[in-house]
This record gives C-alpha cells, structure tokens and sequence, in this order.
C-alpha cells in the first residue's frame, strides 16, 4: 500500500491540476490526509462506494496521462542520471567545481 501511496503522490504531484477540482479534494483526502473511504463518504455526503469509484477513476486518470506524456519517468531518469554524474565528479573536485553549477540549472528545469 505504501508504494501505491507513494506513486500517486508522485502522479499527483505532475498531474494534479489536470483533474477536477472533486477529484483533487477526494486525492488529497485519501492520500495526503490520509482519511478512510468511509470518512470522506460521510464528509461529502455520499456512499463508501461512490467514494472508491471516483478515486478509482481518478487513479486512471493519472496513471493514463503518465502512460501518454510520461513525465515522471523522465524525471526519475534525469535525477538518476544527475546523481550518476556527481557521482563520477566526486573522483575530480576541480572538475566537480565547474560542472556543480550546470547540475543546478538542471535540476531547476524540471
């Protein structure tokens, strides 16, 4: 459960604003809040069930624009890649020095 967690924080996190204004309050509820389905059920007035589906389909909504424009891959390439080279510049201090400030602009990229 923690690593689903953890995936749709991070599909949230790129893709969030993209869903409607319920299904944001019904994933930050249950993900980042943490509440049970039952406790956003009686919050928003609706059954347990209506709850599930609509995160359900939420969840493939995220999941779906990850498939299509695959942000958080690319992301996660780019950090290994840049933790990959700082690993290989920590052998040259010098070189470290010039290539730290280009890792920087990098990183802020994203």
């Amino acid at each position: 459960m923690l690593e689903q967690t953890t995936k749709m924080n991070l599909l949230y996190d790129f893709y969030g604003s993209l869903l409607t204004e319920k299904q944001q309050s019904l994933l930050e509820l249950y993900y980042l809040e943490d509440w049970s389905l039952s406790e956003i059920a009686e919050h928003q007035g609706t059954s347990r069930q209506a709850v599930f589906e609509a995160i359900k389909r939420a969840q493939a909504t995220l999941t779906d624009l990850e498939n299509k424009l695959s942000l958080v891959t690319k992301h996660r390439t780019r950090q290994e890649l840049i933790a990959e080279l700082r690993s290989q510049l920590d052998a040259d201090a010098n070189v470290r020095a010039v290539a730290e400030p280009i890792i920087t602009k990098l990183l802020e990229i994203d």
